[in-house]
């Protein structure tokens, strides 16, 4: 076999999510070396082409993208396989829009249009707190003995904060501040909190945290009530704090994460106005 990376993927061991259609060729983009796992992320390609309908082809959107018209999370992308995640905000300089990477109800990835002001900043889970050795000359910063320590987070994202807010904590969130880089306020994983389902059987769903079940040694799990009063659970991994107990922090989708029964999308469905035939 060759040796290195794989730089491309059929379309039919392409992530569902996609929504690549099975007789539209051969061949998916496959998404570049990231902040986000392959099974979690949407290319910038396919949000351009599939989803914003901004081209046609694959090499409209690589002339789009080389024209430095293209932002993720404020700064300028040209790859065009570029693996955007949940939470991110994709921005188009020539039209002046705003996008957050969101999942709809049915656990599907949904470009949410957000306002210019929203896209200043994100919401990131924190999956690691730790304490890094201060760095000597010549010396292994990660060295035990050296004096000093400094503390900082890691994120679902893959960055590393420095000198955080010594109350953060994992499975927190923070809100980011996308032009400085500075932790700008941080929601707090506990009851009440307005949280997002990113994984699993229930990916998309948004509901209230009623009960957190401790299980040393095993899963947590994490009990989940939304506004319609249906209840749900899931793990602790899954689950992304969006807001605290009045509010969430960002625009969420038309169907705010609530799932209906087969009849009842089929009642939502009828009385929704008709569209005229010209």
């Amino acid at each position: 076999m060759a040796r290195g990376p794989k730089k491309h993927m059929k379309r039919l061991n392409a992530p569902k999510h996609w929504m690549l259609g099975k007789l539209g060729g051969i061949w998916a983009p496959k998404a570049s070396a990231g902040p986000h796992r392959e099974r979690e992320c949407l290319p910038v390609c396919i949000a351009l082409r599939n989803r914003l309908k901004y081209a046609l082809t694959r090499r409209e959107v690589q002339m789009i993208c080389m024209r430095r018209l293209i932002k993720v999370d404020g700064k300028v992308r040209t790859d065009m396989t570029y693996p955007t995640g949940i939470m991110d905000t994709l921005s188009i300089d020539k039209t002046n829009e705003n996008f957050r990477l969101l999942f709809d109800h049915r656990g599907k990835f949904v470009l949410q249009k957000i306002t210019a002001k929203e896209a200043q900043y994100k919401l990131c889970r924190v999956q690691k707190v730790a304490k890094a050795k201060k760095a000597s000359i010549g010396k292994n910063p990660f060295q035990e003995g050296q004096a000093g320590a400094i503390p900082y987070v890691v994120t679902h994202d893959g960055r590393t904060i420095r000198y955080p807010d010594p109350k953060i904590s994992r499975n927190d969130t923070i809100k980011l501040n996308l032009e400085t880089g500075l932790i700008e306020d941080h929601l707090v994983f506990e009851v009440g909190a307005v949280t997002m389902v990113i994984r699993g059987a229930n990916a998309g769903r948004i509901g209230n945290i009623q009960h957190i079940e401790r299980h040393p040694g095993s899963f947590e799990i994490i009990h989940l009530k939304d506004k319609r009063g249906n209840l749900f659970a899931t793990r602790t991994e899954n689950v992304f704090v969006i807001g605290d107990q009045s509010k969430p922090y960002i625009s969420i989708p038309k169907r705010k994460g609530l799932t209906y029964t087969v009849i009842e999308e089929k009642d939502l469905d009828l009385k929704k106005p008709k569209k005229k035939k010209n």
